[in-house]
Parts: structure tokens; C-alpha cells; sequence
């Protein structure tokens, strides 16, 4: 069984910033991709940031330059750090993942539990 486990969340003033983080564990061959996503209350769940095994990366315009995406494969770790944070950023952000499981070989798709970020102006 695969978990994904979020961690980083809370509360910060606008400006501040906050690192969240994403281990994959289980059956685990190997991460294709892994990212963030984020809804906000009323709104559907939205991109916010994603990383493939190779490193590339890939963010939503509204947190380009502000947020970074990285990982650490020996972990099975992805982080977002998240700086110069907006009110309109608050949301519930949610780790993704994409991969190679063993025994039996198979790809997944999942899902984290989510962990709230709450920006004051």
C-alpha cells in the first residue's frame, strides 16, 4: 500500500513564507512525477506546482517566482517552498504523485490527505 504524508502547513501573515513537504512511501520503484495542488474553498482543485524524475518542473503563473518546487529522491521527498505568500493563496494543498510500484509491477496515481495554508493580509 502506497501513503503519501503532507506535512508544513499552517498559518502565516502575507509575505511570509512556508515549506511544505511530501514522502511517498510503500512498494516504491521508482517516481515518474510528483506535485502540488490546491483548492480553495468554492473553487475547483488547481495545478500549483509538478516535478518529473528528470527534474523538470512546472508551475502555475500565479506562483512563478514566488514558489519552488524540488526534490529528494533518496526521501522519496518533494517540498514546496513557498515565498512572498498572498491571502489568495490560501487553500488546501495537496501532494500528487505518479508512480512505479513492484510486486506487482504497476504504474499509480495518488493522492495525499492534504494539509491546510492560511495567508492574513
Amino acid at each position: 500500500q502506497v501513503q503519501l504524508v503532507e506535512s508544513g502547513g499552517g498559518w502565516v501573515q502575507a509575505g511570509g513564507s512556508l515549506r511544505l513537504s511530501c514522502t511517498a512511501s510503500g512498494s516504491i520503484f521508482s517516481i515518474n512525477a510528483m506535485g502540488w495542488y490546491r483548492q480553495a474553498p468554492g473553487k475547483q482543485r488547481e495545478l500549483v506546482a509538478t516535478i518529473t524524475n528528470g527534474g523538470s518542473t512546472n508551475y502555475a503563473d500565479s506562483v512563478k517566482g514566488r514558489f519552488t518546487i524540488s526534490r529528494d529522491n533518496a526521501k522519496n521527498t518533494v517540498y514546496l517552498q513557498m515565498n512572498s505568500l498572498k491571502p489568495e493563496d490560501t487553500a488546501v494543498y495537496y501532494c500528487n504523485a505518479d508512480l512505479t510500484l513492484v510486486k506487482p509491477t504497476r504504474r499509480y496515481a495518488g493522492w495525499g490527505q492534504g494539509t491546510q495554508v492560511a495567508v492574513s493580509s
